[in-house]
């Protein structure tokens, strides 16, 4: 359950009904509490929620919001992030995505992967452009959505950061530099 969409739908009700903290509180739990909730410092128990549910006169279920209105409100966010190329936040979104949407979270993954990657790689950070372009290869081939083109382009992609690299060190004062092969599939 998410507590500041929670503590919002309570201030909300509470508001529509002109009633004042204080008022709705009563004896029950104190108004700094209630400020708390509102705010969504604090996650009110069952039993407070079910009796601010009944001075406000609004069924519990309309108080608590769905575990699918948060998981949908972060897949538009997240496919927001893509139109904008603001892939870090995609990948930021990687520890908190919902379960019951991984299948459209992996697909944002591999195309956000691939892209830092891509930049990684034009800036000349080899390394990192290569463990991006792997992370991009994996989420590239899970779920439902899994996309043989951002796979394909992917493994080209590692394949070009290696061979940039290579070329790098073949050019510079290092005469004892090896081909490194970035771990192709």
């Amino acid at each position: 359950m998410n507590s500041i969409e929670l503590g919002r739908r309570i201030k909300e009700a509470r508001i529509a009904k002109k009633m004042t903290q204080s008022e709705l509180v009563g004896d029950f739990i104190t108004r700094n509490m209630l400020s708390q909730i509102e705010n969504g410092s604090a996650t009110p128990s069952i039993k407070t929620l079910a009796y601010l549910s009944a001075v406000l006169e609004v069924p519990l279920n309309e108080l608590m919001p769905s575990p699918t209105e948060g998981a949908l409100s972060q897949l538009v966010a997240a496919k927001k992030y893509l139109s904008d190329g603001e892939n870090q936040k995609i990948i930021e979104m990687e520890e908190s995505y919902p379960p019951e949407l991984s299948d459209e979270f992996f697909a944002l993954f591999s195309y956000a992967y691939r892209s830092l990657s891509k930049k990684m790689l034009e800036s000349d950070h080899y390394s990192e452009a290569a463990h991006l372009s792997q992370k991009a290869i994996e989420y590239a081939g899970k779920g439902i959505y899994a996309n043989d083109m951002i796979k394909s382009e992917s493994i080209l992609l590692l394949k070009q950061i290696t061979e940039k690299y290579n070329s790098v060190c073949s050019n510079s004062s290092h005469a004892s530099s090896k081909d490194v092969h970035f771990l192709l599939p």
